[in-house]
């Protein structure tokens, strides 16, 4: 059946199907106009797990968001889909958080990774592995990129997306990324790991130069280092703190002219990367990381909304850091945030 005969026959005011695809929608990725690819990966985890079953919980809650949108009459026609979860790689992360959970906590205790045969090890190997989960995401995000289609990712840890990164820099020379988040992930190797969740935003500047700015917003979790990061560079970070967005509100400065001026920032193609935990934590308590504070759901979906209406292209987005340990929440609510 083609594209168009599921678009005139489908009913999205009927329940999803257990046989229908992302949203209960009836598309497959090759029909899709927006595929989003799904990274099961999480290794280098600090605080809590769980991430990793993140993509296939939220396809499963997506089940439940009902299509109708007042804003975009029709949305659900454009066609998105959900690539298939790569169980491959799902394996290969599983097995080695144990490894680095022994590792941190040699390092916790004081050893030196330079001087510990088996921190020495355990380093290499999960320095490994997630490069070729970069280059499994650069590959998989690269192929629908070349069919002519919007791609999303969702993860899994926030190290993810750096691939997905380095394709749309195939595609376009310059970009800015509209981070929300709880951190500022701007360590440099946190713990000793290249690709730690920790490093995305440092990996994303200092690994794809087609990324001329990157905005920062909900960041209220962050070391000394990575604020020198921000004030070294020349104006191509700029973080907007929760702290300093809560007392700007309080001292009686609008949202909407607040998202305005986050957004004017941005150059014309957008990125936006979506941390979960940059959501209050009410909205996530599994996250792995979870920090008092934080956006209420409809703020940034207003702040998205702003992106749109101020006439930048969105190229791609993300969504990470769902975690669904204890119940089907933080899913339902990363469900109706993708």
């Amino acid at each position: 059946m083609s594209l168009e005969n599921k678009i005139s026959s489908f009913d999205p005011n009927d329940l999803g199907k257990k046989d229908s695809g992302l949203f209960g929608l009836p598309f497959t990725a090759d029909e899709a106009r927006l595929v989003v690819v799904p990274v099961p990966w999480e290794v280098t985890v600090s605080y809590g797990g769980g991430t990793a079953n993140g993509p296939a919980a939220v396809f499963d809650a997506s089940m439940q968001v009902d299509l109708f949108d007042p804003y975009l009459e029709n949305a659900w026609k454009l066609g998105a889909a959900m690539d298939t979860i790569p169980k491959k790689l799902q394996a290969e992360s599983a097995g080695l958080p144990k490894k680095a959970e022994r590792y941190i906590d040699l390092l916790s205790s004081g050893k030196d990774p330079d001087k510990h045969a088996e921190m020495k090890k355990i380093r290499t190997a999960v320095n490994a592995a997630c490069a070729r989960m970069i280059e499994h995401v650069t590959a998989a995000t690269q192929r629908h990129l070349d069919a002519g289609k919007m791609v999303a990712l969702i993860g899994g840890d926030h190290s993810t997306p750096l691939g997905f990164m380095k394709a749309l820099a195939t595609k376009h020379t310059d970009f800015g990324i509209l981070q929300i988040d709880a951190h500022a992930d701007l360590r440099n190797a946190y713990e000793g790991f290249t690709y730690s969740h920790a490093s995305i935003m440092f990996n994303a500047l200092t690994e794809v130069p087609a990324v001329k700015k990157l905005v920062q917003v909900g960041i209220r979790d962050y070391c000394e280092d990575e604020v020198n990061v921000i004030d070294r560079s020349n104006g191509r970070v700029v973080t907007y703190f929760d702290k300093e967005i809560k007392h700007d509100i309080y001292n009686g400065k609008s949202i909407r002219s607040l998202h305005v001026e986050i957004v004017r920032h941005l150059p014309k193609r957008v990125y936006i990367s979506f941390d979960i935990d940059g959501l209050d934590p009410k909205l996530c308590p599994n996250t792995g990381t979870p920090v008092p504070g934080g956006f209420e759901f409809e703020e940034a979906a207003h702040l998205i909304q702003t992106v749109v209406e101020s006439g930048r292209t969105i190229i791609g987005f993300d969504l990470n850091e769902v975690s669904p340990r204890e119940d089907e929440w933080d899913a339902n609510v990363g469900a109706r945030i993708l």
